[in-house]
């Protein structure tokens, strides 16, 4: 099953409307988005909670790592850089945290405030290699921006 992004985009449109608790709009982009398509093996947020931390918000899936550093891996280099990062083979990004061995490659978006300032990073992983396009990335920041750059 893959995504349908004009589906998705209407759905969380419509759950989320009036909302603007940051945690309860992750509760339910990550639900939305983490069912919607196979190739979706773990999907959560890590919120910017401190200068260059990451702790976990919201997610789908098993375990994952509780702090990321802006120094570290994938999901620090999307806070850091506040750009994504399209990664289809884990195995080739240096420094790259492995908080599941499953995990072949990942998508990490920046999520902005209305203010333009990162609040937290959605990261979803995937079982299988290069599982990620541009589309999806592009697709995925729509939503984003349309939930995160009201609040």
């Amino acid at each position: 099953m893959r995504i349908d992004y004009d589906h998705i985009a209407r759905t969380i449109a419509a759950l989320t409307d009036g909302e603007s608790d940051e945690v309860a709009l992750m509760a339910t982009v990550v639900c939305e988005v983490h069912h919607a398509d196979d190739r979706f093996d773990w999907t959560g947020f890590y919120r910017v909670t401190a200068p260059e931390m990451l702790k976990i918000g919201p997610y789908q899936g098993g375990h994952g790592c509780l702090s990321i550093p802006f120094s570290r891996g994938v999901c620090g280099a999307a806070a850091r850089m506040g750009t994504v990062q399209l990664v289809p083979d884990v195995e080739a990004f240096p420094d790259h945290i492995a908080c599941a061995s499953s995990t072949r490659s990942e998508i990490v978006l920046p999520v902005r405030d209305g203010a333009g300032r990162v609040i937290a990073v959605f990261d979803i992983d995937s079982d299988q290699q290069a599982a990620f396009t541009e589309e999806d990335a592009a697709r995925l920041g729509e939503i984003l921006a349309a939930v995160f750059g009201r609040i």
